[in-house]
């Protein structure tokens, strides 16, 4: 019954509304899925937080809008944090992390040389949109919540954060008065909603029961449960998907690659999924019509 209840408070993007102060929130919490991210490498601490406090992220942002796609958290740089990928796609989330060296201490992202943050939507069958936040001073929260005051003018609160064992992300957004609602929205609502979520602690957010937490915070502001959507681990990753490896080689270093047992290996980074091509495989993928993009790595 524990174990039940558990599987169910975590994994899960819940949906709400404080109507009494005309406020819609998303709350994510990851427990199982974050562990099999974590589990992939052997992150240092600092960037461990970081790609869990993505990872939440990229679920919260999609509890925002409404379309069938693919939402994903990219950020680069030319230091030692080369890169760092998270993506929810239809509940499915994944991640990884690439450095090389020692990262600095403390992860300051402003500090880091060059470093480009985007958010890219990927709707089934539609254009890819794809914002770019600029990297200033502050926490990964916070710049996230001034792409929204920029980008859509919309008051934006977002609390993130990870350890070893779970991440959670918080948002809170202020809608448009005079929309129906069933309570008068007063003026200092917003400000009262973003006093009552700075006395949440990061255990708090990490480790109560979703309803438990919401209750506690905003029980007098008409506090309305939505929709409850699971959450898991999950990769997109296909043969055709990861045939872009060994064709991007080009014709004769693919063939060059293939081992003493006449195949190349490519390892998918995300799920450690296996595919294997050997020489009439790397010859089809040569005709005009082969296979397209991402991105494993190849052994």
């Amino acid at each position: 019954m524990e174990g039940s209840r558990l599987a169910h408070e975590f994994d899960h993007l819940h949906r709400f509304l404080l109507e009494r102060a005309g406020v819609r929130g998303v709350l994510v919490r990851l427990d199982e899925a974050w562990k099999e991210v974590a589990a992939r490498a052997d992150y240092p601490p600092a960037l461990r937080e970081l790609l869990g406090q993505a990872l939440a992220a990229s679920a919260l942002l999609t509890g925002n809008i409404r379309f069938a796609g693919s939402l994903s958290i990219q950020l680069k740089s030319a230091g030692a944090l080369r890169l760092l990928f998270a993506q929810c796609d239809a509940g499915r989330v994944r991640g990884l992390a690439q450095w090389s060296g020692e990262l600095p201490a403390p992860l300051r992202l402003d500090a880091l040389p060059a470093p480009l943050l985007a958010v890219t939507l990927e709707p089934a069958g539609g254009p890819r949109q794809q914002g770019l936040i600029p990297v200033e001073d502050g926490s990964f929260a916070e710049l996230i919540e001034r792409y929204f005051e920029r980008s859509e003018q919309i008051p934006t609160r977002i609390l993130l954060a990870a350890n070893g064992e779970r991440c959670a992300a918080l948002m809170l957004q202020r809608v448009a008065q005079g929309g129906g609602h069933a309570h008068p929205v007063d003026e200092d609502a917003w400000n009262r909603v973003l006093h009552l979520t700075a006395t949440t602690t990061t255990a708090e957010l990490l480790d109560l029961p979703a309803q438990t937490l919401l209750r506690r915070l905003y029980h007098e502001e008409a506090l309305r449960l939505l929709q409850v959507e699971p959450l898991a681990f999950g990769c997109s990753c296909s043969r055709e998907r990861v045939s872009a490896v060994p064709r991007s080689l080009g014709a004769d270093e693919a063939k060059a690659a293939v081992q003493a047992d006449g195949r190349i290996e490519v390892i998918c980074e995300f799920c450690n999924s296996r595919y294997h091509f050997d020489r009439v495989d790397i010859a089809q993928l040569f005709h005009p019509a082969g296979p397209v993009p991402p991105s494993p790595r190849m052994h």
